[in-house]
């Protein structure tokens, strides 16, 4: 049973910054999506990356913003966040998809996947 687990979510000031990391069990064989879900509004994907590591892709939200990429000697997939808004409130999630195709970071991040595998989430509030 794969399991994704968030952390690095908590309180901070516009224009802080923040890392999430999600802890993914088989690290190599999928491909990782950040979503967040603001109070009142769907779940959005925020930025995606292939097993491999070689492709990336982000909504325009997190657009120089936020960094998405894998880190290899712990075994997560992280989600650097800089200049954090508030709108950024969210509880932030990660998912996954088996798949090898270089493309899978696109098409997560345009919500092209039904996702079966998520983590339980980890909160990020952006306040002053």
């Amino acid at each position: 049973q794969l399991q994704l687990v968030e952390s690095g979510g908590g309180l901070v000031q516009p224009g802080g910054s923040l890392t999430l990391s999600c802890a993914v069990s088989g690290f190599e064989r999928y491909s990782i999506g950040w979503f967040r879900q603001a109070p009142g509004k769907e779940r959005e994907p925020v930025a995606c990356i292939t097993s491999t590591g070689r492709n990336t892709a982000y909504t325009d939200a997190a657009k120089g913003r936020f960094t998405i990429f894998r880190d290899r000697d712990k075994m997560t997939v992280d989600l650097q966040m800089n200049n954090l808004k508030l709108e950024d409130t969210a509880v932030y999630y990660c998912a996954a998809e088996f798949s090898p195709l270089e493309t899978t970071a696109r098409d997560m991040c345009a919500d092209k996947y039904v996702l079966d595998y998520w983590g339980e989430g980890t909160s990020v509030t952006v306040s002053s």
